[in-house]
């Protein structure tokens, strides 16, 4: 049996440095994956469960959306997999007992480590209007009220829905077509705040919002470059890839500010080479580039090309550049433009270092750049990307085996939530096969992305929010902003597995929506349902959980849309009888927005299906979606013979390019990166290995030799001394930012401990969500407007009770 949750928060008292690792993985990974596991699911469970993840009768783990190979390991799951896996599968339940123990103000009490280990939920819930509980509720009250409330609504765009990666492509695409059946296109989902600058910058320059590789092209690689990125946390089976790769002659560049344990050695530990003989060294060079010196970097490989090629050495594809891009001559003057001293300046890399990476690529006969968080969380990160794909382009290093772009996504699913139409600026050509397959029409009008919803909620511009999963409360920037604009939201609902903040945090009213997760049983129209997902590299498999629900009653994300679709679309749908609330309508009240806004809904109709159908086969539903997206051409006979469906991908198919000439682009792009002021920082957000997003699985990053605590601050000793510190001072982190109006922004995170560490000078780094709070709303990406949670001035400041 598992033990009990703990009862009390993180003890920063506890904290303990010692130094960073140089190997990830191996024994102890295994040892702590299991660990947790046992503890969250005992002995039995985690035998059972942890064979099946990402088995091809098996359901997909629930954490990243690195590729499977066609051939799977027996033990196909990384350390960082297992923990998710353990806490979702987990023998722990927060059910109407523990609501009526814990008030609002006692769990907005408890950190997010203690909130999330307390266990699955198991009944829906609801928090009337200036109660201090949750108090149970029946699904049919708690939907009925949802469907009620949004008819209320003055106009549909007084709503918001978000959701998280973890969504299958069922309910994902349920979900788009509920909102835009609903009347509007406000769905921002996880994408905004992460990889939204590698869609907009890929979108521009390919054609296509996602990479361009293969795990094939993986192994096939003469060099990778893994910029940004720390796979041994974040992405961990990745290793297992980059091995093979090297194992095949490959050559490995890793570019980030901190040097992390996972790009040093890797011991894996299905191989007697990762368990006894010490594993393999992945990296080649480590290039320790300062914060936002990326863009710098790539124009500092495609300068020193094109000076080379102009010298003769034949080193630029100029028959690719002639036939399948155009701007090239463009981003040529430009790259003759900018002066070494700048890029140097940047990066903080001397010239004769920027040559020889650059000379690495030119060897290189098919180069891959890797990417996450790094690169595409800066004000400058859409251009950074631009530049990427220009280094690429000048070798032909797109469309070949081996070569091209490879952003490396989150969660499991966040890909194939976009590739399902979760998107608040859509395509027309997915909005017409949309009313086509539907018989309506779908709304035009661009929706809400993450910040713009928080704005909405924060003028008082929305009265509903609807989270399908995540956490939007702790994964949010600029945190004492977003709580007090959830605050202001009329009626929240969250569709969750687990206990987070975004349960504590909540609008007037608030509803708790319990759901199945990817390690359920799912039986639906007597047999058991499967779903479908899409990894990082636009490959779609199909996953089925196994266990016993936390509850008998318990619905799936599916089955809550299709019931919700129905209540609103289908053909004389009333509201339904429920016993009135104080502050909230009876059934039978709500109507129709009257005016224009009701005009309108009348002229788009409402999309018309056979809900309690689709509720009961999932089947039905990928009809629908093999009809609207396209590249789902036979999809159920696909996934019935437990194929992997590889959705097109036109630049690396057939090097075709959906752009505005029919060619890949160059760009031109003025060099940007951070200037830091005197007695400043610049601070990037991000996890510890016991983490992922926002789900901390514990106490320790033990790969950078922090244990016990999360409240630290990485700061370079030479920059500690030089700003008046000591190691182990503890200080405020306090932001600091000028809006586009001049005006002068801070923002304040209390009590962080300084910890020496091997970063650039003047860089410095902080774990999230705890650090949220400094990244001022309005601090976003250019074209994209992802938080700039990566370029963070701050100063440290003496605590005045120290």
């Amino acid at each position: 049996m598992a033990t009990k949750p703990p009862a009390s928060d993180i003890d920063e008292a506890r904290l303990r440095v010692s130094h960073p690792k140089r190997v990830a993985v191996g024994v102890p990974a295994v040892m702590h994956a299991l660990e947790i596991s046992y503890e969250q699911m005992g002995v039995a469970r985690s035998v059972q469960t942890l064979l099946r993840v990402n088995q091809k009768d098996g359901f997909d783990c629930p954490g990243c959306a690195w590729p499977e190979e066609d051939k799977r390991h027996l033990a196909e799951f990384c350390e960082n997999g297992a923990k998710a896996v353990a806490e979702e599968a987990t023998l722990r339940r927060v059910g109407p007992e523990f609501f009526a123990e814990h008030s609002i103000e006692d769990l907005n009490g408890h950190d997010d480590y203690w909130l999330g280990q307390q266990g699955r939920l198991t009944h829906p819930m609801v928090l009337d209007e200036g109660a201090t509980h949750y108090r149970p509720i029946s699904w049919d009250d708690a939907l009925s009220e949802i469907a009620d409330h949004l008819q209320a609504l003055d106009d549909p765009d007084e709503a918001t829905f978000y959701t998280s990666g973890r969504t299958s492509n069922e309910a994902a695409f349920l979900y788009q077509l509920l909102v835009r059946g609903f009347g509007t296109n406000n769905l921002p989902d996880c994408s905004n705040m992460c990889h939204e600058s590698s869609g907009s910058a890929l979108n521009e320059t390919l054609g296509i919002g996602k990479g361009t590789v293969s795990i094939d092209d993986i192994h096939e690689a003469d060099l990778l470059i893994v910029a940004g990125q720390n796979p041994g946390t974040n992405h961990p089976r990745m290793l297992s890839a980059l091995e093979k790769a090297k194992s095949r002659g490959a050559r490995i560049i890793a570019v980030n500010p901190l040097p992390e344990a996972g790009l040093v050695r890797f011991e894996n530990p299905q191989t007697v080479k990762g368990v006894l003989l010490g594993g393999t060294k992945l990296a080649d060079r480590f290039v320790q580039i300062r914060l936002g010196g990326d863009q710098a970097l790539f124009q500092a490989i495609g300068k020193h090309i094109l000076e080379q090629d102009a010298a003769g050495a034949g080193i630029v594809d100029h028959d690719f550049i002639a036939e399948h891009t155009d701007g090239f001559d463009a981003y040529r003057q430009a790259m003759a433009d900018v002066p070494w001293r700048e890029l140097v300046a940047a990066t903080g890399i001397p010239e004769k270092k920027l040559r020889a990476i650059a000379d690495e690529v030119v060897r290189a006969k098919a180069t891959i750049v890797c990417w996450a968080m790094g690169l595409t969380q800066h004000k400058h990160s859409v251009p950074t990307l631009r530049d990427v794909v220009n280094v690429l382009l000048l070798q032909g290093n797109i469309g070949r085996a081996g070569a091209g772009v490879c952003p490396v996504r989150g969660h499991s699913n966040v890909q194939g939530d976009r590739t399902m139409g979760i998107y608040e600026k859509p395509a027309e050509a997915f909005l017409a096969a949309l009313d086509e397959e539907f018989s309506f029409t779908a709304p035009r009008e661009q929706g809400y992305d993450t910040v713009e919803a928080i704005r909405a909620m924060r003028d008082g511009k929305t009265r509903f929010f609807m989270g399908m999963g995540g956490n939007f409360v702790s994964a949010t920037p600029d945190t004492e902003v977003v709580e007090d604009a959830m605050r202001r939201v009329d009626l929240t609902v969250q569709v969750s597995t687990k206990l987070n903040r975004s349960h504590v945090v909540t609008g007037k009213r608030a509803i708790i929506l319990p759901v199945l997760g990817r390690t359920d049983r799912d039986r639906r129209g007597g047999r058991e349902q499967r779903v479908t997902v899409e990894d990082s590299m636009g490959a779609v498999h199909s996953s089925r959980g196994r266990l016993a629900p936390p509850s008998e009653d318990m619905l799936s994300e599916v089955a809550i849309l299709a019931r919700l679709c129905g209540m609103l679309f289908a053909p004389g749908a009333e509201p339904v009888e429920a016993p009135s609330h104080d502050g909230h309508p009876e059934r039978g009240q709500a109507e129709r927005p009257a005016g224009e806004a009701a005009d309108a809904a009348e002229a788009r109709g409402v999309p018309h299906a056979d809900w309690e159908a689709l509720e009961t086969d999932y089947a039905l539903i990928r009809t629908h979606i093999q009809n609207v997206v396209p590249g789902f051409d036979d999809f159920e006979q696909r996934i019935d013979k437990g194929r992997t469906l590889h959705l097109p991908n036109g630049p690396r198919d057939a090097r075709r390019f959906a752009t505005a000439s029919g060619k890949a682009r160059f760009t031109a792009n003025p060099l940007e990166y951070p200037r830091i002021p005197r007695g400043r920082l610049l601070l990037q957000t991000l996890r510890s290995h016991d983490q992922y997003n926002t789900t901390v699985y514990g106490e320790d990053d033990r790969y950078r030799g922090i244990r016990h605590g999360r409240r630290v601050v990485l700061v370079n000793q030479h920059d500690i001394a030089e700003l008046g510190f000591a190691e182990g001072d503890v200080v405020d982190l306090v932001s600091e930012w000028a809006g586009p109006d001049g005006a002068f922004q801070e923002r304040r995170a209390s009590e962080f401990r300084i910890v020496a560490y091997r970063t650039p000078r003047g860089n410095a780094a902080a774990y999230y969500p705890e650090t949220n709070v400094l990244v001022p709303l309005d601090s976003v990406a250019d074209v994209s407007g992802t938080p700039t949670s990566k370029s963070v001035i701050v100063r440290l400041e003496r605590r005045a009770d120290d």
